[in-house]
């Protein structure tokens, strides 16, 4: 590492004074430039992307990494950074604060923590998504999924219009490039129809496959294979959130940092790298079922050489609402690209139970109506006499 790297502390690479009056300015989304609540100057935030790199470049100017040079720790030093963080004792998220802050709860999952004053070395990202929603957008985005709940607790939309902050985190996440060719052995099953009597001695069309061997190979280039490299959230939060713009990345500067947090990844690249290999291997298996085409298809065996592999640590910009109910722990997480939500919710056992009485009430109503019709409703006299429906028979008939 650089001396002028080691010099620098790593809080300050994410504060932006304002030229006017010196204090923090941060990025507006709505304006997509670092703004001063202050005095209300703004700046723009330049684009001066490098050249590219060794490696290759992604859209926007951002660099591909050599993921074998990384396994070796052989990245450049420029491609690593050191950042404060603390990390929840509950959920194990690791965010980064500013210099001046010492006592903070858990954006993930509202545990009170107190922070250390230690860093963490990391791969640099090297490339994210600017926040496109504000906090109010994404606190509408929230209100409306929380009108749509059933069965949730009357107070419960109350208490999040209640002006509940909103932090707005920047998740990390790895995306994995490689190239493949895939050797494989299987069966082509093709379909023909038969007749055949059953015990019953009636005939029916039986569909029937013929199977024969066959070999093969296919290729794919995957192009930013996305894995979340964070735990401090469900997986099906996240996963949730999809699908995620990638033509919007942009290069990473801290300035679109300035008023947010960014999340430390806790998933190593090569563990990434397992995941990204099963999304591959799922690609692969429908790709060689295509190739064999037919009726039907049997894998039996494929080797897949993999080459070519380069990543990016991205950051994604995601809105995290964590609070607590009635003691419960419930989390909210808004896409701050496009606003989609995922969440924990709580129930209420009042309107359950009013439910399954009112379910009963109905279907008793139901059951005795129709008992009623079958006991009189329906049995008019005049079929049991031959005359009209509805009509007294004649005395003495």
């Amino acid at each position: 590492m650089s001396d002028a790297t080691t010099q620098t502390r790593p809080e300050d690479e994410h504060r932006f004074p304002c030229d006017n009056c010196g204090a923090d300015m941060r990025f507006a989304p709505a304006e997509g430039r670092l703004v001063c609540d202050h005095c209300g100057n703004v700046e723009e935030i330049t684009d001066d992307a490098p050249e590219a790199g060794p490696w290759g470049e992604a859209p926007g100017g951002i660099r591909e990494l050599d993921f074998r040079s990384a396994l070796r720790d052989r990245l450049d030093a420029s491609e690593m950074e050191e950042t404060r963080v603390t990390q929840c004792p509950s959920c194990g998220a690791q965010v980064t604060l500013a210099a001046d802050v010492h006592a903070k709860e858990c954006p993930f999952c509202a545990t009170p923590v107190v922070t250390d004053t230690g860093t963490h070395r990391h791969v640099k990202p090297q490339g994210l998504i600017p926040f496109q929603l504000t906090e109010k957008q994404a606190h509408d985005a929230m209100n409306d999924w929380l009108g749509r709940l059933w069965f949730a607790p009357n107070g419960l939309q109350d208490y999040a219009r209640k002006g509940r902050k909103m932090d707005g985190i920047y998740v990390p996440f790895w995306t994995y490039d490689a190239d493949t060719r895939t050797g494989y052995s299987g069966q082509r099953g093709t379909a023909y129809h038969v007749t055949v009597r059953g015990a019953d001695g009636k005939t029916r069309t039986v569909r029937r496959i013929r199977w024969r061997h066959v070999t093969g190979r296919v290729s794919r280039f995957f192009d930013d294979v996305l894995v979340l490299a964070s735990r401090s959230l469900p997986k099906g939060f996240t996963d949730g959130l999809a699908p995620w713009s990638l033509e919007a990345l942009q290069e990473y500067r801290p300035d679109y940092l300035s008023g947010f947090r960014a999340e430390g990844y806790t998933v190593d690249l090569d563990e990434g790298m397992q995941e990204a290999r099963a999304i591959m291997d799922a690609q692969i298996r429908q790709d060689i079922r295509r190739d064999i085409g037919g009726d039907a298809q049997r894998i039996g065996v494929y080797d897949t050489d993999i080459s070519g592999v380069t990543f990016k640590h991205i950051l994604l910009p995601v809105w995290v609402a964590a609070y607590r109910y009635r003691g419960e722990p419930y989390r909210f997480v808004v896409n701050g690209q496009t606003g989609k939500v995922r969440g924990e919710r709580p129930w209420s056992a009042i309107k359950i139970a009013i439910a399954v009485i009112l379910a009963i009430i109905l279907g008793a109503a139901v059951f005795y109506g129709l008992q009623i019709a079958d006991e009189g409703g329906l049995d008019f006299g005049g079929l049991q006499g031959g005359g009209p429906p509805g009509l007294p028979l004649p005395e003495g008939k």
